[in-house]
């Protein structure tokens, strides 16, 4: 299923038009932005909806918990849920509604595309995923050499693709300091600092996951 249309359920009219610029600048389409439950079946009654946005605090008789279980008895919508603070009994009438992802205000616009990224995960129209799965957010591109985290290629230089690249090729298996400089420097003596400012790039740029030092032998990647 392509998730493309999404509703935005916020009471807080600033914050729906801050989470509708962004949804669009993400390439989706808002189908509409209600304050309150009954707004929000209006909208999917006319609209197509995939995904709801749905802040648990909204206006009128219904939170926003009830007015998610209404909609997934109506429709197989995709539900994100965005709430300041919450109780015990409504996160578990939470739970129940089983939704994609449960994200605390204010928003980390990083952790909404990810919460988004994962519910799109299966759409491929609009987030490409390289062959070699690392986890629900990485990806790379073996053909390509391309580090994708979320559909979105992220920019590596060719020494850092090279090294990602021999470390996944190795999956698992440690990769002494000598073969990789070897590797990425074959025509010239290799050099720790030089060598150590790489590694530390990519790492960053990996969100400082998978990559192991095997102290005094050399690197490891796990995933």
């Amino acid at each position: 299923m392509s998730l493309k249309n999404v509703l935005i359920v916020e009471d807080e009219s600033i914050v729906a038009m801050e989470l509708a610029g962004y949804i669009e600048g993400l390439g989706l389409k808002v189908s509409g932005i209600a304050s309150s439950a009954d707004k929000a079946y209006e909208i999917i009654s006319k609209n197509q909806v995939d995904l709801v946005l749905m802040d648990i605090h909204i206006k009128g008789d219904e939170d926003g918990v009830s007015c998610a279980a209404e909609i997934k008895k109506r429709q197989q919508i995709v539900i994100i849920y965005i709430s300041a603070f919450s109780d015990d009994e409504t996160l578990q009438r939470a739970i129940q509604t089983e939704p994609s992802s449960y994200l605390i205000k204010p928003l980390n616009r990083m952790e909404l595309k990810v919460a988004i990224g994962i519910a799109m995960k299966n759409s491929s129209d609009l987030f490409h995923e390289g062959d070699v799965v690392l986890d629900k957010e990485f990806s790379f591109d073996t053909k390509s050499s391309e580090l994708i985290l979320l559909g979105e290629v992220i920019h590596l230089t060719k020494q850092e693709k090279l090294l990602l690249s021999f470390l996944i090729n190795s999956k698992n298996s440690i990769i002494s300091f000598y073969d990789l400089d070897n590797h990425i420097w074959p025509d010239r003596e290799s050099n720790e600092n030089t060598r150590r400012a790489l590694v530390s790039r990519l790492r960053s740029k990996l969100k400082y996951k998978f990559l192991e030092t095997i102290h005094s032998i050399g690197y490891r990647i796990n995933f």
